[in-house]
């Protein structure tokens, strides 16, 4: 007889996925996506309060830098989700802390090279944003700071992964809200409390993710046991490391090419005008909401989906994939009527500008339809993350980012910012259609062709 771990590493246990297994990771991650708008928000309010508008200035533009390294980085979060879910599904408690260990050293020796490369990258991004000479010197001031939290911010991301590919995403919540929480509290203290100005805005940041770092320990620790506790060759194993560069690399490329998508976006809508570009930038805060919830159900997708794939158990990934997508659409289709009803009052509230308003109002249906257009994009993200098909993923988006290119040519000589738009919601859905398009080859490769033999719900 086998101990109890042995076995349960040894045959994978077969699992029914429901609508409160989806919603019971979902829900938490949702609220814990909409801290981070909420982080900003009084960041630019105590910068606000300082009394000089290149403070502002500033802030925005390193909170631009930031995001664009954070984004490429985020790899560290949704290869461990994928990973460690896929070990759940297999019951390999071993491999569980392995992928912990193998993903919090690349975190951190990826932090602190950026570190090192932060003078270098502070050039390249002050010489792109060629923002007036006071925003450059606030934003030096803050980015100088800001840098030392990388690989505490990092880590963060393989603590998150890891909670989300246990399916704790309660617990996921609960650290999130520890960093911005944290963060909050400490950039109104330091910022305006004690005086520091910019300077305290970055060094709350910088303790809230080491606060971060020493709360997802204590949350993560405690669950691992001494019995299994994986040798040091296990977490350094050659094979290991290399699919795990691997699957890093093909969702950095997938993240880096969404990016410049985004920022193709932006550049071309200022070439119709300064009216067009800033209509745009106040309608894509109407994809980024429905994109809140669209990441917590995608996050669903990750974990039950691999954890499918890591107990080879076909129904649970068929269901798994088909309830994120259907709840999906429940969710876009009303957000999508609500927009087009409401949306000019959400505008108004936006900007004071008329002709804004106007121009706005004109391109408002496109924005509110990237919510439909959006879904699939992001379950079909997902599931292939959790399932760590990255390379179909990483292909699928550069195939729509060149599809995306070419429309906004075509249509965008023809119609102006509505083929701007039209190609958006093109590139939107052709990502999702695309992928879905991919899947059941991958699933066959995986699951087999025939149901036989298949295991059953416990």
């Amino acid at each position: 007889m086998l101990p109890a771990d042995t076995e349960d590493q040894i045959e994978p246990k077969a699992f029914e996925v429901t609508n409160r297994m989806v919603f019971a990771i979902a829900a938490p991650m949702t609220l814990a996506f909409l801290t981070t708008p909420l982080l900003g928000l009084v960041d630019i309010a105590v910068a606000g309060r300082l009394g000089d508008a290149s403070l502002i200035g500033g802030l925005a533009i390193s909170a631009v830098l930031f995001d664009l390294v954070f984004s490429v980085f985020n790899f560290f979060r949704a290869s461990t989700t994928g990973l460690v879910a896929q070990a759940v599904g297999r019951r390999d408690r071993v491999e569980q802390q392995a992928i912990f260990w193998r993903a919090l050293i690349a975190a951190v020796i990826a932090g602190l090279l950026v570190i090192l490369a932060g003078p270098v990258l502070l050039w390249l991004g002050l010489k792109f944003m060629a923002p007036q000479p006071d925003v450059a010197i606030a934003a030096t001031a803050y980015l100088s700071i800001r840098v030392i939290s990388t690989p505490a911010a990092l880590a963060n991301y393989v603590f998150l992964g890891q909670l989300l590919g246990e399916a704790r995403s309660g617990l996921g919540l609960l650290l999130q809200t520890i960093i911005n929480g944290t963060n909050i509290v400490l950039s109104i203290w330091f910022g305006l409390g004690l005086g520091w100005g910019l300077e305290g805005i970055a060094w709350a940041t910088v303790t809230a993710e080491v606060v971060g770092c020493v709360a997802g320990l204590s949350i993560i620790m405690p669950g691992f046991r001494g019995t299994n506790r994986p040798a040091i060759i296990q977490i350094f194993d050659t094979k290991a490391l290399r699919s795990l560069l691997a699957l890093n690399i093909d969702i950095m490329i997938r993240t880096l090419a969404l990016i410049f998508a985004f920022a193709w976006f932006t550049r071309l809508g200022a070439a119709f005008g300064e009216l067009q570009l800033a209509a745009n930038a106040i309608l894509m805060n109407l994809f980024l909401v429905a994109s809140y919830y669209l990441d917590g159900l995608a996050t669903a997708a990750e974990q039950i989906a691999g954890r499918a794939i890591g107990a080879r158990h076909r129904p649970a990934f068929v269901r798994a994939v088909r309830l994120t997508i259907i709840w999906g659409f429940v969710l876009a289709v009303p957000t999508t009527a609500f927009f087009l009803f409401f949306g000019d009052g959400i505008i108004a509230l936006l900007t004071t500008v008329e002709p804004v308003r106007q121009a706005a109002s004109t391109y408002l249906p496109w924005a509110a339809v990237t919510a439909i257009s959006g879904v699939l994009a992001f379950q079909m993200d997902g599931v292939f993350i959790g399932a760590t098909w990255s390379r179909d993923m990483r292909n699928m988006m550069l195939l729509s980012l060149a599809l995306f290119v070419a429309c906004t040519h075509f249509l965008g000589q023809s119609f102006g910012n509505h083929g701007l738009w039209a190609a958006l919601n093109i590139f939107l859905a052709s990502r999702g259609f695309g992928l879905l398009a991919v899947m059941p080859k991958r699933m066959n490769q995986i699951f087999g062709t025939a149901e036989s033999g298949m295991a059953r719900p416990a």
